[in-house]
C-alpha cells in the first residue's frame, strides 16, 4: 500500500512538472513554436531538446501508466496550449494546427524505447473518446485564417455558432473539470457576444422606430435571411397571442397549474397551453391528436397525484421526445422535421421554448436533443440540411432574448 501511494505521488509529480513545462512556454513562445515544440516533445524522431522534460516524459512513459491515464496526462498537454489560444480570437486558428499533427504519424524506426513506447501510447489516444471531441472542438477552428473561403462546408463547421451546444460537443463523460470550465468559459464568452449583437440591433430599431431616425443598419449576426431574422425577433419578443408576451404565458400556466389538483388535469392543462401555438390548419390535420396521446400517455400512473417538479420535468422530457428526437441510439425526428416544413423554424421554436419557460431545468435537455441532431447531420453540406440549421439559429434568438444577460423589448 505505502508502494502505492508513493508511486501515485511520485508519478503525479512527473506530470506536475511536464504540464508547468508547457505552461511557462506558453507564455512567451509564438502559435508556431509551441506547436513545434509539441511536435518534438510528443511525435518527434529524435529525443526532446529539453534533457531535463524528456526525462520527466521517460519516468511516465516507462513507468506503470496505463493507455488510459496516458490519454489523460496527453489530452491536458494539449489543452494547456488550446486553453492559451481560445482567449485571442487571432490565435485560435492554432487549435486546428495543434490537432491536426496527430493526423501523420512518425513512420521512422524509432531512436529509443521511450520513443517507441510513446508511438504505441499516441496511438491509443489517438482512438479514444477524449481524441474525438478535440477534433471537434478543433474543427471549428478550421476555417480561422481563411473566413471568406466559399467552399461548400459541413454543418460541424458552424458549431462554434451554436454556445448552446458546447458542453455536449466538445466535453466527454471523462472530461477534466479544467476542461469543463474551459469550455463553459468560452460558451459564456461568445453567447454574450451573440446577446450583444442582438441588443444593439432590437436598440437600433427601436429608436429609428420611435424616433423616426434613420441609423446605420446593424449587422445580421445569423445565418437567416435579414427577413426571417426580424421576423424570429419580433416573434420572441411580442405579445405573442395578442396579449402576452412568451414568459407572460408561461407565468400565468405555472400559477394556475399550482391550483391544479391532479397531474392528469394538469397535461390536460398543458395541451391547451401549447395547442394554442399551432396553426389550426395543421394541428386539426393530425397532430394535436397526437401531442394529446402523447400526454395522456406519458407517466399516466400518476395521474391521481398532485403535480410536482419531478413530474413537470419528466412531462417536458417527454415532449421534447416527441417534438425534436429522443437520443443518439433513437434519432426518428419525422416529426419535428414535419412541424418545421409545416409551421416553421421560428413557430416551432416558439412551442419548445413555452415549455423551458415553464420548467427551466429542462433548457439542457432541449439543448441535449439539439446536440443529437447536430452530430446526426453534422457531415452533411450546410445547404443540405438548411432546415436545421434555421431551427438552431432560431433556438439562438429564442434563449439569447429570453435567458439572456440583457433585458430586451422589442
Amino acid at each position: 500500500m505505502i508502494n502505492s501511494i508513493g508511486f501515485n505521488s511520485y508519478k503525479s509529480l512527473d506530470e506536475q512538472k511536464l504540464y508547468t513545462h508547457l505552461q511557462n512556454c506558453a507564455k512567451t513562445e509564438s502559435p508556431q513554436q509551441l506547436i513545434q515544440r509539441f511536435r518534438n516533445l510528443f511525435l518527434g524522431e529524435v529525443e526532446y531538446q529539453d534533457p531535463e522534460v524528456w526525462a520527466i516524459l521517460s519516468q511516465i512513459v516507462d513507468g506503470d501508466f496505463s493507455q488510459q491515464e496516458f490519454s489523460h496526462v496527453l489530452n491536458r498537454c494539449c489543452y494547456i496550449l488550446i486553453n492559451c489560444w481560445l482567449k485571442r480570437r487571432k490565435l485560435q486558428w492554432a487549435i486546428y494546427e495543434l490537432v491536426q499533427l496527430f493526423e501523420v504519424l512518425p513512420t521512422g524506426l524509432p531512436p529509443c524505447w521511450t520513443a517507441k513506447r510513446l508511438r504505441s501510447l499516441v496511438k491509443h489516444f489517438i482512438q479514444s473518446e477524449q481524441y474525438h471531441a478535440l477534433r471537434r472542438l478543433a474543427k471549428a477552428f478550421k476555417d480561422c485564417k481563411n473566413t471568406e473561403s466559399s467552399e461548400t462546408k459541413n454543418l460541424d463547421s458552424l458549431i462554434i455558432r451554436y454556445p448552446y451546444l458546447y458542453e455536449h460537443f466538445f466535453l466527454t463523460d471523462d472530461s477534466s473539470d479544467e476542461q469543463r470550465q474551459e469550455i463553459r468559459m468560452m460558451r459564456n464568452r461568445n453567447q454574450l457576444r451573440f446577446e450583444h449583437d442582438l441588443h444593439q440591433y432590437v436598440t437600433n430599431q427601436t429608436h429609428s422606430r420611435e424616433q423616426g431616425l434613420i441609423l446605420l443598419p446593424t449587422k445580421n449576426p445569423t445565418l437567416l435571411s435579414d427577413k426571417k431574422y426580424y421576423s424570429a425577433i419580433n416573434h420572441f419578443t411580442s405579445k405573442v397571442d395578442g396579449h402576452h408576451t412568451y414568459p407572460e404565458l408561461a407565468k400565468q400556466f405555472v400559477q394556475q397549474s399550482r391550483r391544479t389538483r391532479s397531474y392528469r388535469t394538469f397535461k390536460e392543462e398543458l395541451y391547451e397551453y401549447l395547442s394554442t401555438s399551432i396553426d389550426p390548419k395543421y394541428g386539426k390535420n393530425r397532430f394535436n391528436k397526437r401531442l394529446y396521446q402523447v400526454l395522456q400517455d406519458t407517466l399516466n400512473h400518476n395521474d391521481s397525484q398532485k403535480v410536482n417538479d419531478s413530474l413537470l420535468a419528466g412531462t417536458c422530457r417527454k415532449l421534447f421526445n416527441f417534438m425534436v428526437v429522443e437520443s443518439s441510439q433513437q434519432p426518428n425526428h419525422f416529426v419535428f422535421v414535419d412541424l418545421l416544413n409545416n409551421l416553421g423554424a421560428t413557430s416551432v421554436t416558439g412551442t419548445l421554448l413555452k415549455l423551458v419557460l415553464i420548467c427551466r431545468k429542462v433548457k439542457r435537455d432541449l439543448e441535449k436533443r439539439f446536440s443529437v441532431l447536430f452530430n446526426h447531420y453534422a457531415t452533411f453540406s450546410q445547404d443540405k440540411v438548411f432546415w436545421l440549421v434555421e431551427a438552431l439559429e432560431n433556438v439562438n434568438i429564442a434563449f439569447g432574448l429570453n435567458f439572456g444577460s440583457k433585458k430586451i423589448l422589442f
